[in-house]
């Protein structure tokens, strides 16, 4: 990869940083054009052609992200997750909120804190399907760790998929992976260890700049979830919870991972496809 690519892949890196760390701020395009070091003009098509998606449309799902998160997994005031994400009107937020997820925050908060088997909504309904015992195939994955609380994994996914389009090898990648080696319900926030990765075609080398990260297969309990990534706490609660209490398994020492069918930035929130996988001992 030449100097000038090298530069722009930094420049993409830098502004999804600081959007991940200034969701409150001004994100418009002329300050994102400033963080990139770029004009306007110029900044706005190499974003859009390394990214596959416009800046509005990248800070605006990375805000719902962001809130729908805060809004499942806290018991912040809605008003002020709003404000969190640059919405200091709550029926902005509300608006806004509704029109990603089909229900405003209120219910959302309400789906989203209620048992696995009766999580419901009428526009994009929740669907988790029986726990099924795969024998998964071991992965060899291309990563980058991240460190901090489990659904700021985003943040790592952003980086990942811009050094990999900034590289051209979008055809040479499969699923993203998302692997957790800690207990959250054990550590803080901050110690928590996980590493956003995607599945390699085979022949394709890990590129500078990631970490080769080989997942063992084996015997595993998946449970296929469609929703928002938000919801996915609930599904770990019945897995580690009722699944496991009331079957005859054991969980292996591996860790638990999840498998993105489809792409966040492409799929609505409701359409989004995740298999969690437990691994178990044989």
């Amino acid at each position: 990869m030449g100097l000038d690519m090298n530069r722009h892949e930094d420049r993409i890196l830098r502004v999804i940083a600081y959007i991940h760390d200034n969701p409150a701020a001004d994100l418009s395009l002329d300050r994102l054009a400033e963080v990139a070091a770029m004009s306007r003009f110029h900044w706005h098509r190499l974003f859009r052609a390394m990214t596959g998606e416009t800046c509005a449309a990248a800070v605006k799902r990375l805000r719902m992200h962001r809130a729908a998160t805060l809004v499942v997994q806290s018991n912040l005031p809605l008003a002020e997750i709003g404000a969190r994400v640059a919405y200091p009107d709550p029926a902005s937020f509300s608006r806004a909120f509704s029109n990603i997820f089909g229900v405003p925050p209120s219910t959302f908060r309400s789906i989203g804190k209620m048992p696995l088997d009766t999580t419901r909504i009428q526009k994009g309904d929740h669907q988790m399907h029986d726990v099924e015992i795969r024998e998964m195939p071991p992965f060899r994955l291309a990563a980058l760790a991240h460190q901090g609380a489990y659904p700021e994994i985003s943040r790592a996914f952003e980086s990942l998929y811009a050094i990999l389009v900034s590289r051209g090898l979008l055809g040479k990648i499969g699923n993203g992976i998302a692997i957790y080696h800690d207990d959250p319900s054990s550590l803080p926030e901050s110690e928590l260890r996980s590493h956003a990765a995607v599945t390699l075609n085979e022949g394709t080398p890990v590129p500078n700049g990631l970490e080769p990260y080989n997942l063992p297969g084996g015997r595993a309990a998946v449970l296929t979830y469609k929703g928002p990534y938000a919801g996915l706490p609930t599904v770990y609660d019945y897995l580690y919870g009722s699944w496991l209490a009331n079957s005859q398994e054991e969980p292996a020492a591996h860790p638990s991972y999840e498998v993105y069918l489809n792409d966040p930035s492409q799929t609505a929130p409701e359409d989004l496809v995740t298999e969690v996988c437990i691994p178990l001992s044989s």
